[in-house]
């Protein structure tokens, strides 16, 4: 064992623990720093295994940009910050779900392989990913910028509580709040 195998395996340890206490906790904002460390992780065993390009694009969109639209999200929305006690459901149906779904899925793998090695591919280039990832994949990419941007407008749709809304009946609004009426000019 290398000291390159050595370093991916506590790279996948790391990213293994902070997923799990993404998972786990049950301070929603800890839980985005927890993936954080997950996604950083993950960039560090790219780089291990010589994708510096994959590992750099990891760390700009998924660090950078999802789990800052994550926190955006629970400050807009505002979602209570601190442990949450109405999460008491049980955990052993999910624990037992995703046991059985690990479980099945190594033995999927060692059946498939039988512990054999794999043929790798050449080096890859920019070029080649840019070409795999807008000839290929471009429908999963442009799905998943379109649920990003519906989950941003739907964190600003919660977070205004005048959206949607009927515009109240009786009485008048206070003087600076309301609505105008276009029509006339005048606040509803």
């Amino acid at each position: 064992m290398t000291g390159a195998d050595l370093l991916l395996l506590a790279l996948g340890a790391v990213a293994v623990g902070a997923g799990v206490l993404v998972v786990t906790t049950k301070h929603l904002v800890r839980a985005g720093l927890y993936l954080v460390v997950c996604l950083g992780a993950l960039a560090g065993d790219y780089l291990v295994l010589g994708a510096e390009l994959v590992a750099w694009v990891q760390v700009l969109i998924y660090v950078g940009a999802v789990v800052v639209l994550l926190l955006f999200a629970v400050m807009l929305t505002r979602a209570p910050i601190g442990a949450s006690d109405d999460l008491d459901r049980p955990g052993w149906p999910a624990a037992l779900i995703g046991g059985g779904a690990g479980l099945g899925l190594t033995v999927l793998l060692v059946d498939a392989y039988r512990w054999s090695t794999v043929a790798l591919p050449g080096a890859g280039t920019a070029e080649r990913l840019g070409e795999q990832i807008f000839r290929s994949w471009v429908l999963p990419f442009e799905v998943l910028s379109v649920l990003l941007l519906s989950a941003l407008v739907g964190a600003i749709v919660l977070s205004r509580p005048d959206i949607g809304r009927p515009a109240p009946t009786g009485g008048s609004a206070p003087r600076g709040r309301g609505r105008t009426d276009l029509e006339t000019g005048r606040r509803r």
